[in-house]
């Protein structure tokens, strides 16, 4: 609806109900849909251009929610029209309120045909660092192909010796990167993170589901805390060390996400020397190459060492700073196996 406010229908007019549930429902903000190349400034900017008529609406809707509605004899009706007119305005508070961001990511390569992941991020509130999609699991799932045919193409080329081949991904977040892998490597793949962050995981895992498995992939989704009593986790990772490959990208943010990571890897990591660990952590700063660092000499200790192979650097970008339209950065990655000193 692109007319004025001042158009609508005002309570001083005492309009029916249904004209004035037609005009709410018509006031809805449906979660737009970018691509990756939007960065969240931009998201956000689109999302609330027209700031002068957002106030309108606003105020509007306010005169709704205020009113008695004294001339609308069903109290149910009221309270329908109450909701309505709140939601509206809820979706019109930022991004904490405007429901959910919708991204679609694309996928292109020589060496399949081209697809396109839909992913939910929801509204973004507290610490929910696994609502967001980073571009580092952009970044790291546009390798997939590349990885198949070389450091892992052991178990994933066409002459391997092993159909499926069982796929973990750590933190997977808004699962981005383990979609892709199902996709792409033509396997099935499980996803994890936080129980809190499972929900929406779950739903993109929905809403890709099909497309994915006429791939010839599959997903499953659930609960995994790193380094935790296993109480709260899901039954998929109830057996120890059975994924010939893992996956993490952006894993560190903590003094403590390196043992826990490594934690993680060591548990569910197949006690294989065939088995790998890829990881993905962009360099942020000084704090985000030292976590890199004491990971890697974490995974490198005790009895049962998990020692880099290779390593590259790639370019990333980063579109969640609030300050920035994108920040560059170069992303670090490493393939890992168990009982290997080289790199």
């Amino acid at each position: 609806m692109h007319t004025s406010p001042a158009d609508y229908p005002q309570v001083w007019q005492r309009p029916a109900f249904e004209d004035l549930l037609a005009c709410l429902q018509k006031l809805r903000v449906d979660p737009p849909v970018w691509n990756p190349s939007s960065s969240r400034k931009i998201i956000l900017r689109d999302h609330e251009n027209s700031a002068a008529f957002r106030r309108e609406v606003a105020a509007y809707l306010g005169t709704i929610i205020s009113s008695s509605l004294k001339w609308i004899d069903d109290e149910d009706r009221k309270e329908v029209l109450w909701e309505e007119a709140s939601r509206r305005l809820s979706e019109r508070c930022g991004r904490a309120g405007m429901g959910e961001i919708t991204r679609r990511w694309p996928f292109e390569d020589a060496a399949y045909p081209p697809f396109e992941l839909t992913i939910r991020e929801p509204p973004i509130t507290g610490d929910a660092l696994g609502l967001k999609t980073w571009g580092s699991s952009y970044v790291l799932a546009q390798q997939l192909s590349r990885i198949a045919t070389g450091p892992l193409s052991h178990l994933l080329s066409k002459t391997a010796t092993e159909s499926s081949v069982n796929v973990l991904e750590l933190g997977s977040g808004t699962g981005l990167l383990g979609m892709a892998a199902a996709a792409i490597w033509q396997t099935g793949v499980a996803l994890s993170d936080l129980p809190n962050i499972v929900p929406n995981l779950a739903f993109n895992s929905g809403v890709n589901r099909a497309l994915i498995e006429a791939r010839g992939g599959s997903i499953h989704a659930d609960a995994l805390t790193w380094g935790g009593s296993g109480e709260d986790d899901g039954q998929l990772f109830a057996k120890k060390n059975q994924f010939k490959i893992v996956l993490v990208a952006d894993p560190l943010y903590d003094d403590d996400h390196p043992a826990l990571l490594s934690s993680a890897i060591q548990d569910h990591l197949a006690r294989d020397n065939d088995a790998r660990a890829v990881v993905m952590v962009p360099l942020r700063d000084a704090v985000t190459k030292k976590l890199l660092s004491t990971l890697r000499d974490i995974l490198s200790q005790g009895d049962d060492p998990v020692m880099c192979l290779e390593e590259d650097l790639l370019p990333c970008q980063d579109d969640w700073d609030e300050n920035e339209d994108s920040t560059q950065l170069e992303c670090w990655w490493g393939i890992f196996r168990r009982h290997h000193t080289l790199c």
